[in-house]
């Protein structure tokens, strides 16, 4: 028999006590894609406004369908604005993911717009987030700021200096280390893959020394184990059009033969 998930409110509390979850990214506008997840087991997905042409409208359906499929949805904006995510918070994202975190002041303000006390999140509690208003407003903010997490991605070579402080930041609950940007700002370099391997050390010593989790994306088995090593608890893996494309890739040469 198949053991069942933690509900998907606890996504926060799972990602500050380390426990092991594999989540993915989503760029496709639709919902189909969750609910297959939600079969397989997976813990999280990262809704990707950053890198795909995801609107408010789909996001909030792609919202519904992780939470219906018990899978907490974590939203990716493609621009950090208090607006921004406060949209995704209201349609009931369990946490957010902003990209380029260059500075402290940066993740102070992504911080406070996660947060109502102590924070700047406008107040509405008739919002899926608020259970369309069936529990009072002065439970549905102590909620939230129990249950949101709020995450910053370094991927900036400037930032990885500033890390620790960062991740220092109160409100600030997880590093996400975005290898890509990191690995494509050195462009052709050779070496590219050993600095940028240096630098998620680093980053992760600065998430270590703040007592923050970290995320990170592996891309095999052998880079899962190096991202243990560093001791990244939350794992994404691939993402939707990973997924198609490996599998179709692989299907097509099973049936070439």
């Amino acid at each position: 028999m198949t053991e069942q998930r933690p509900d998907f409110t606890t996504f926060r509390e799972r990602l500050l006590t380390r426990q092991r979850m594999f989540g993915t990214f989503l760029k496709l506008p639709t919902t189909q894609v969750i609910e297959i997840l939600g079969t397989i087991g997976y813990d999280f997905v990262v809704i990707d406004q950053e890198h795909a042409p995801l609107d408010r409208n789909i996001t909030d359906l792609m919202i519904f369908a992780a939470r219906a499929s018990n899978i907490a949805p974590l939203v990716r904006v493609g621009e950090f604005t208090d607006a921004n995510i406060l949209s995704a918070l209201d349609c009931g994202a369990m946490g957010i993911m902003v990209p380029h975190v260059t500075t402290v002041e940066k993740a102070q303000a992504i911080a406070r717009s996660c947060r109502y006390a102590g924070g700047n999140r406008g107040f509405a509690g008739l919002t899926r987030a608020g259970m369309w208003g069936s529990v009072g407003g002065i439970r549905h903010m102590a909620q939230q700021d129990r249950q949101i997490a709020c995450i910053a991605m370094i991927e900036d070579v400037e930032a990885v200096d500033r890390a620790e402080e960062i991740a220092a930041v109160d409100g600030i609950d997880a590093l996400f280390i975005g290898r890509g940007d990191l690995t494509a700002s050195f462009g052709d370099d050779p070496q590219a893959q050993a600095k940028v391997a240096e630098i998620s050390r680093k980053v992760a010593a600065a998430a270590q020394k703040a007592n923050v989790p970290l995320l990170m994306l592996p891309t095999s088995k052998a880079d899962l184990a190096f991202a243990k090593e560093l001791g990244a608890s939350a794992m994404l893996l691939s993402s939707d059009h990973g997924f198609i494309r490996s599998a179709a890739s692989a299907t097509l040469a099973d049936y070439s033969d």
